[in-house]
């Protein structure tokens, strides 16, 4: 598993229906999947987002494949999820040795949570690979704007935002070639206990923080020399404008939203 693999931040050109929807709509419709995973409280309601997120992706005509793969760099915290609800949620025992105590409840409460985390990241998955950065920071900017009114920069907000989203795939790519330059000179980050392991982490964070820091310094100079000054009398080239497709998908994902979040 490399960490590179992680599909959050990272965007996938392609000239589908959901690449050319407007990113407000985009973000909008992300949002109210992400609301209504938390109002649906039954496996067969996850199951009817399942099958809409998978619609998506396919009008989008991304690789599953690829797709999926963002969930591997965080199939550790999904494996621990489920854990522990499996051994602390009471109910009928299923398994028992010592202090460990698998219950039924537990194993579908387990399974509940760990798949509904596994949609959210698929979701926001979803967000970034149909969305070029420039557009998204666009499409926040234009959502935020109402709130220039009391103070909150709008435009340096999004483009925070946007950054922040753009670097999350650099930095996965910076620590994997850092993990195998330390591999190579004998470092080992797969071999012993859970502690063990997680302290093997430790000499990887001070590279990688460094590595960060530079990459933050050298887009500031880039930007200074580009002259930019923030919002402030910024024209675009590209102007957003909402279409009639973008109702309909919009329209019809809403409604799909909080008929699943009543039904389940």
């Amino acid at each position: 598993m490399r960490l590179s693999d992680m599909a959050l931040g990272q965007y996938y050109p392609c000239d589908s229906l959901i690449h050319q929807l407007d990113p407000r709509s985009k973000l909008l419709i992300v949002f109210a999947l992400i609301l209504g995973l938390f109002f649906v409280n039954e496996l067969l309601g996850l199951a009817g987002f399942a099958v809409l997120i998978v619609a998506m992706a396919l009008l989008a005509r991304i690789p599953f494949g690829y797709l999926l793969r963002s969930l591997r760099p965080l199939l550790v915290v999904i494996i621990l999820t489920f854990a522990l609800n499996a051994l602390f949620t009471p109910g009928e025992s299923l398994f028992k040795a010592g202090f460990i105590n698998v219950t039924r409840e537990g194993v579908q409460r387990g399974t509940f949570m760990t798949v509904r985390l596994a949609l959210l990241i698929t979701a926001s998955s979803l967000l970034t690979l149909t969305t070029s950065p420039m557009a998204l920071t666009d499409g926040i900017e234009r959502v935020l704007s109402p709130f220039r009114r009391v103070g909150i920069p709008a435009h340096e907000f999004a483009m925070m935002m946007t950054i922040a989203l753009r670097f999350i795939p650099t930095l996965m790519e910076e620590a994997d070639r850092i993990m195998k330059a330390q591999m190579a000179r004998g470092a080992d980050f797969e071999s012993g206990s859970l502690v063990r392991r997680a302290k093997s982490f430790i000499p990887l964070l001070v590279p990688l923080f460094v590595s960060a820091f530079r990459r933050a310094d050298e887009l500031a100079t880039a930007m200074e020399a580009r002259c930019y000054r923030g919002g402030e009398g910024r024209t675009r080239l590209k102007v957003l404008r909402i279409q009639a497709k973008d109702y309909v998908t919009v329209s019809f994902a809403l409604l799909s939203t909080v008929a699943l979040a009543v039904a389940f």
